[in-house]
């Protein structure tokens, strides 16, 4: 069998020559260590339903740490755990100490509409802490019944895909002594030994359509190498887990007393559909109908049309999409779009379908964030479609509560009178 090398490093560095083949079948190469290895069909020059990497990745999510911890995360701490964000490294700091107990779970408040047909590519950058004896850390595309995901427990490596699909959480764990790409123990194809406790990329791609392949590996020297691929299709009865529409996921925690105290780090992030993302699902909307609301004061904030996930469905995918208004009096309005916003005299009403709650006949509301905002003219209309974007989508925090996005109207008048109509997409 003839050794294929790389004549411009050496051969101990990065021993094979990467070999795209079309054969359909994997083609055996001799590393410098005298080892067989097997270049995968189509390797990661293509995406994982085995298309050239030719085109766009549409960013669904990312996310990065530059002037200070961003709002993109939920953290649930235990015992003694704490985070620190640390400007000039940007990155969060997952800090535990000796203490059995001790947690740091740091979850994305968005879950990813995975596209069936479009490959979904997600990468987490991090550091893990040294692994210790009653020490567990995950990084990865994960929630708690069902993801994939790199951990670590104790010394040991583990590649894991987790699964609800029988009503309990069922995880196939993989070492990384048998990861069936390679191992990341310096004799594989790459010739990488994997340090955990140094920066690295973890990356995988997710066919899904529910009985799909999920190949995970590492980014070395720029480029995408798989470690395992979990092979799916002609294995199951059923889909390998329940859905792909999941968060992105950081754990570190104490099993156990531990010798030390310990930190992990979480850098960087990103979820893109490979080859854009086509359209949303069905389209529904919530309006004032033919009853206008009359804000009764000049310069208060009246909440006209909010939304929320219903509690019983943390995870779906909502994105407003239209926002419709109009002055029905010879008065100005300023209108203004907040986000998680205290209200008050709020009556939730489940839309029919039971993705959403909405609410209709808030009195009053404080605080929030403004994320849209402009005026309606006296006798004027309003028609926004630009919300219709991964950037408005709600969020839930781990603690199981939801965004609230709320369309806000303040009169420069009293006894101004409004209609509205609000429109969502949902992806589930």
């Amino acid at each position: 069998m003839p050794t294929y090398r790389d004549p411009l490093k050496p051969s101990n560095s990065y021993p094979v020559i990467k070999v795209q083949t079309c054969s359909g079948q994997p083609l055996e190469v001799t590393t410098a260590s005298g080892n067989s290895a097997y270049i995968q069909p189509g390797g990661t020059a293509g995406d994982a339903f085995g298309r050239l990497r030719i085109s766009q990745p549409f960013t669904i999510f990312d996310s990065q740490h530059r002037y200070q911890e961003n709002d993109k995360w939920s953290t649930l701490t235990g015992v003694s755990g704490t985070t620190t964000y640390r400007t000039n490294e940007s990155v969060v700091d997952l800090n535990v100490t000796t203490r059995s107990g001790d947690y740091i779970y740091r979850e994305t408040k968005r879950v990813f509409p995975y596209q069936p047909g479009k490959s979904f590519l997600n990468m987490s950058s991090f550091v893990f802490a040294s692994g210790k004896t009653n020490l567990r850390q995950r990084v990865g595309l994960f929630g708690t019944q069902n993801g994939i995901f790199f951990e670590q427990s104790g010394n040991t490596n583990y590649l894991v895909l987790r699964s609800y699909i029988s009503g309990s959480v069922n995880e196939t764990r993989v070492a990384q002594s048998d990861w069936n790409y390679d191992t990341f123990n310096g004799s594989g194809v790459t010739g990488r030994n994997l340090d955990p406790t140094k920066a690295n990329i973890l990356w995988m791609d997710i066919e899904w359509l529910g009985v799909g392949d999920v190949r995970v590996g590492f980014v070395v020297d720029g480029h995408m190498e798989v470690a395992h691929t979990f092979h799916n299709d002609n294995q199951n009865t059923t889909s390998y887990m329940t859905t792909a529409v999941l968060p992105l996921r950081q754990e570190i925690e104490n099993l156990g007393t531990t010798t030390s105290s310990l930190t992990a780090k979480q850098i960087c992030a990103t979820v893109a559909s490979e080859g854009g993302y086509e359209g949303f699902s069905r389209r529904y909307n919530v309006a004032l109908g033919t009853t206008e609301k009359n804000l009764a004061a000049t310069g208060v904030s009246y909440p006209v049309i909010s939304l929320r996930l219903p509690s019983s469905r943390l995870d779906s995918v909502i994105v407003p999409s239209n926002l419709n208004a109009i002055v029905t009096s010879n008065q100005n309005v300023q209108f203004r779009v907040i986000l998680n916003p205290t209200l008050s005299g709020a009556n939730w009403t489940a839309h029919y379908n039971g993705n959403v709650e909405y609410d209709l006949t808030a009195s009053g509301m404080s605080g929030g964030t403004d994320i849209l905002g402009g005026y309606i003219q006296n006798n004027g209309t309003l028609d926004i479609t630009s919300i219709n974007s991964f950037n408005f989508q709600l969020g839930r925090t781990q603690a199981g509560v939801s965004d609230i996005f709320s369309v806000i109207m303040v009169p420069n008048s009293p006894n101004t009178k409004v209609l509205a109509d609000l429109s969502w997409f949902e992806i589930v």
